[in-house]
């Protein structure tokens, strides 16, 4: 603590692991610094109880002890050690593995700070947009209807009505994906949700995907593009959320491909799992862009006119993990991109 407090560190010291456990959760350091072998609560203990409370969880630890077998180092480094330090130690080593350690930490902070700036970003470019642009039509069209009814023509009535049903259908779309996507947040931190969500099944999940892929594709007139490839199998998930899945990969293929080219879907059991995969031959994304896929993101909005949240794929990936499986994606821009699903059987 001296040669700390020397160089204009603030420390804040615990006689036993117990305390230091305490300590750690009441003062959130920058570092922490443990011996492995203490009275009350040894240095693993310290280590296990900071890594499993959120507050704590993140902030640095390195071990200085005499301890140094092989198997220690693996344990602590298991348990999630930053570094470990054997005794007896210079002074230019510990400063120099804490110097190391917080430049770290800092350089994770700082790109939080930028995906957090990128997410606000994506908020701001597309809730407000999408929440205007159906209201704008809905409160436009009512307004004419309600202003000119006595003057306009039948057909023109009719156009306004499915521009105002249409509208309404999109914020109900919208509305239904900001509430579900809450719920599928809190559902990842309740294990007992979780294992609601994983005992419902189906025994057809050929004939539930098929059934959505032609509805979305009559909707907008792509029936001809349509390739289907699928063989059936039980599914381990609810009937809803795997037409909430195939909607939304669906939809996202539509709308980032061209009219006139391609949408091939194929399904099949894989030992103990259902794959399904979607490829279209539209605008495709850059491998930087899949990793940083998330909620609200849409990418290159300010270059292309697109309507949508970019809540859907995110969904889909969210419910994929919860149920047991996953979501993978892979593309080439301009070219193609395929967005493969596994589910459990």
């Amino acid at each position: 603590m001296e040669l700390l407090n020397a160089e204009n560190f603030q420390v804040v010291g615990a006689s036993d692991g117990k305390s230091g456990v305490e300590l750690a959760k009441a003062h959130l350091p920058d570092l922490i610094i443990s011996d492995v072998m203490m009275p009350k609560l040894d240095g693993f203990g310290v280590l296990t109880a900071l890594r499993k409370d959120q507050a704590t969880a993140t902030i640095p630890f390195i071990f200085l002890t005499a301890k140094i077998e092989k198997t220690d180092l693996r344990h602590a480094m298991s348990l999630g050690a930053d570094d470990y330090l054997s005794k007896p130690f210079t002074r230019e080593e510990l400063l120099e593995a804490i110097s190391i350690r917080l430049k770290k930490q800092a350089a994770i902070e700082e790109q939080q700070a930028q995906k957090l700036a990128r997410l606000r970003s994506s908020i701001s470019l597309s809730i407000p947009l999408e929440l205007r642009s159906p209201l704008n039509n809905i409160l436009g069209f009512s307004t004419l209807l309600i202003d000119e009814a006595d003057s306009l023509e039948p057909q023109d009535i009719r156009v306004m009505s499915e521009t105002i049903h249409k509208s309404a259908q999109r914020l109900e779309r919208l509305i239904q994906n900001f509430v579900l996507y809450t719920e599928l947040e809190l559902i990842a931190t309740n294990p007992e949700r979780i294992e609601v969500l994983r005992s419902s099944r189906i025994s057809s999940a050929a004939s539930v995907i098929e059934k959505v892929i032609i509805h979305q594709a009559k909707q907008i007139g792509r029936e001809a593009d349509l390739q289907l490839d699928l063989q059936d199998s039980s599914v381990q998930i609810a009937k809803g959320r795997l037409e909430k899945i195939v909607e939304e990969l669906i939809d996202n293929a539509f709308k980032y491909s061209p009219a006139g080219t391609p949408v091939r879907v194929v399904g099949a059991p894989v030992e103990e799992t259902y794959a399904l995969s979607i490829t279209d031959c539209g605008r495709g994304m850059t491998a930087a862009q899949i990793a940083e896929i998330g909620a609200y993101q849409q990418f290159d909005r300010k270059i292309y006119e697109q309507k949508g949240s970019g809540l859907g794929l995110i969904i889909a990936k969210r419910l994929a993990q919860l149920l047991g499986g996953e979501l993978t994606i892979e593309s080439t821009p301009d070219k193609q991109t395929t967005v493969r699903v596994v589910l459990p059987i």
